[in-house]
């Protein structure tokens, strides 16, 4: 009774070094990261992948996700994008565990008020220092300082970092996947020279125009205090090739990483595959009834059980934006086929043809109505399964 995750791995690998080589040609390094369900194949063989790749570092997306990876590859420095805290007290407990792990010369905390900064101070000293980056707020509204914020968290690290107790690493922007309109306007006055020495005109997309301006503040933040003399590098997301050129060409002296989840994983869909084994085939004559609810079958047919569930992540969907008339249609219709009791499966009979749930998934199997005139596939073999590789929990990885 497996759900299974194949892995073409030469294909695979070959398409990460490609995603490597074209980002670096763009003048940044990879982050690749390694958070949740390890994007299907999980967070240990993606630190592995990582360490091949010659990447430096990995993020993971919580603390509680740290340790693991550390343990996993113990050459990687972890960079943690959940925001460091000491103040709800299981995400306290959680970061002081990770203080005292062996691997925690590794960590790269993320600082993303000027509270936290207070609390990280008070974490640090000289015989373990704490390695941090300062989270610049963005377009994308979610964690980050703004100017005056990250004035103030710099001068209270300041002394920390000048006394050896925590390693200023640089600035982290997490931007939108979509593009923005316009750079926030604090951002946008840095572009455009407001208050400060004009800078050249900056080409490139909005978010380009963003980096940028919090690459140009940057160092004028850091020029003041003791003992931080190195900017670091810009960490940042959700930047295409050309815009990482174009960043890179308007704030030459900074480094700039570049954190890849996605496309470096999942970039290419055919590297990967999603299957579940046929248990059990049943021939179901027209009004038999079957499965938990005892649906009748409409016309004469067959009934596969097949490995996948909702534990395996198995039609488990996440709203999507319905940007567009087609997205938003085509949501209205599968919710008026499940209205009047039709559930569209993500496997696919040997056919080619989408099967049909007969009811909506078990924890960990399938019930699919075959209809007549289609020859049902014998027990013991591999169906294809349409799935979100970020919340897919496979019972085996093969490759």
């Amino acid at each position: 009774m497996s759900f299974v995750i194949t892995i073409d791995t030469p294909r695979w690998q070959a398409h990460q070094e490609q995603v490597r080589d074209a980002v670096a040609a763009a003048g940044a390094r990879i982050v690749p990261v390694a958070k949740g369900n390890g994007y299907g194949v999980g967070n240990a063989r993606l630190a592995a992948e990582t360490a091949r790749l010659g990447a430096a570092a990995v993020a993971v997306g919580t603390v509680h996700e740290a340790a693991a990876v550390l343990e996993a590859q113990p050459g990687l420095d972890v960079l943690v994008l959940e925001p460091f805290t000491l103040g709800p007290r299981i995400e306290a407990g959680a970061w002081r565990d990770l203080a005292g792990h062996p691997g925690a010369p590794r960590v790269i905390h993320t600082i993303a008020s000027p509270e936290a900064a207070v609390e990280l101070g008070g974490l640090a000293s000289v015989g373990t220092p704490r390695r941090v980056l300062l989270e610049g707020v963005t377009s994308m509204h979610r964690f980050g300082m703004a100017e005056d914020q990250m004035t103030g968290a710099l001068r209270t690290l300041a002394p920390h970092v000048a006394a050896g107790a925590v390693v200023l690493e640089g600035l982290a922007l997490h931007l939108p996947i979509a593009t923005p309109e316009v750079p926030p306007a604090s951002t946008a006055a840095i572009v455009a020279g407001g208050g400060r020495q004009p800078e050249p005109a900056v080409v490139g997309s909005a978010r380009v125009r963003e980096v940028v301006a919090w690459g140009l503040l940057w160092p004028s933040l850091l020029a003041d205090l003791p003992g931080v003399a190195d900017a670091g590098a810009l960490w940042v997301s959700h930047l295409q090739d050309q815009e990482c050129a174009d960043v890179r060409r308007a704030t030459p002296d900074l480094p700039l990483r570049l954190r890849l989840g996605t496309r470096l994983w999942l970039g290419d869909r055919g590297a990967l595959r999603a299957r579940g084994t046929v248990l059990a085939v049943h021939a179901t004559p027209r009004g038999e009834p079957a499965g938990y609810h005892q649906r009748r079958a409409p016309r004469d047919g067959h009934v596969l059980v097949v490995s996948g569930g909702t534990s395996h992540g198995v039609a488990m969907t996440a709203p999507r934006p319905a940007r567009s008339m087609r997205q938003r249609a085509a949501a209205a219709g599968s919710g008026a086929l499940e209205a009047a009791g039709r559930f569209r499966s993500p496997f696919h009979l040997p056919n080619g043809e989408s099967a049909w749930f007969l009811e909506p998934p078990h924890m960990h199997v399938s019930m699919l109505r075959v209809p007549r005139g289609v020859i049902p596939p014998p027990v013991g073999e591999l169906l294809d399964c349409d799935v979100r590789f970020t919340t897919v929990q496979p019972d085996v990885v093969l490759g």
